[in-house]
């Protein structure tokens, strides 16, 4: 359903979120490392979010990565509308461009409900809470990394 880049940003967001301070920044190289994902394109991805008021990046030998707001005032959907926009939700589940109310695919109706529920999850979680989910074990993948 989302694009690479977007699987990517949900994940450095992630590890920034559990990683950044106010105090201390997440350099570009340990979020690469650390999540296995090519430097120039997490690079990408990553000044896309600060262009989107999500990160704030800082240069210099302390310079590096934080989030712009507290990880409660993020949540999931503004990173996936920062990187895909938020079209991947209207979008056939097929993949055919006239695919819509008037028109439907065979799946139309089935996965517009599944898109819904997708796009409430993503509205309803926060940053705070994924790594909280992560520091208490009650994820299945953790990131805790660097």
């Amino acid at each position: 359903m989302f694009s690479t880049s977007c699987h990517y940003g949900l994940q450095a967001m992630l590890y920034i979120a559990m990683h950044a301070s106010d105090e201390s920044n997440v350099e570009l190289k340990v979020v690469a490392k650390e999540q296995d994902i090519p430097r120039h394109f997490l690079s990408k991805i990553l000044q896309q979010l600060v262009k989107n008021d999500l990160l704030i990046s800082m240069k210099g030998p302390t310079g590096g990565f934080r989030l712009a707001r507290p990880p409660e005032k993020i949540t999931l959907i503004e990173i996936i509308a920062a990187i895909d926009g938020l079209g991947v939700f209207n979008k056939c589940g097929i993949g055919f461009k006239q695919c819509n109310d008037k028109n439907p695919c065979p799946i139309h109706d089935d996965y517009k409900k599944v898109r819904a529920e997708v796009e409430d999850l993503f509205k309803s979680k926060n940053l705070k809470e994924t790594v909280e989910d992560v520091k208490s074990g009650a994820s299945i993948i953790s990131i805790t990394g660097g």
